[in-house]
């Protein structure tokens, strides 16, 4: 069990790769005292092997260092976009890209057991998280 004090959150932490209509392709849950850049690497790991075809990922700006472009550099032929906010911007502004995310982390809080964080083991969060997955995929497919 651990402790992230910039999020402010006990317990674990769900890194995930979507692609761009929000579909989980790959899932990470990890302790919540692991940085952020480090869990790119957990994400990235093996990545290369089920989609050959990923170029480019958007991330961010909790992915923009050094451990982050090393798990980069390790994936052949892919590319990290880090999506920041400009100076100007007052305010809530939903940024491109980002948004994607975020959303499929809604989609997951609206099973009852990902709502709040009931789990005390990272594998049962984890198996939990892909159940989730698996509904949205399997109510995307029934809509066409």
């Amino acid at each position: 069990m651990g402790y992230d004090a910039g999020k402010k959150v006990k317990g674990r932490k769900i890194h995930a790769l979507v692609d761009t209509i929000g579909l989980p392709m790959r899932v990470v849950v990890h302790s919540a005292g692991i940085q952020d850049r480090d869990g790119a690497a957990l994400v990235l790991d093996k990545i290369r092997n089920r989609f050959p075809w990923l170029e480019l990922v958007w991330a961010d700006g909790g992915y923009n260092a050094h451990q982050v472009k090393d798990a980069v550099a390790a994936v052949p032929t892919l590319r990290m976009e880090i999506v920041k906010r400009t100076d100007d911007m007052k305010g809530f502004v939903v940024l491109p890209r980002r948004w994607v995310v975020e959303r499929t982390f809604s989609w997951f809080g609206r099973n009852r057991r990902l709502a709040k964080d009931w789990e005390n083991l990272a594998e049962t969060l984890h198996a939990f998280v892909t159940l989730a997955a698996i509904q949205l995929g399997i109510r995307r497919l029934a809509r066409k």
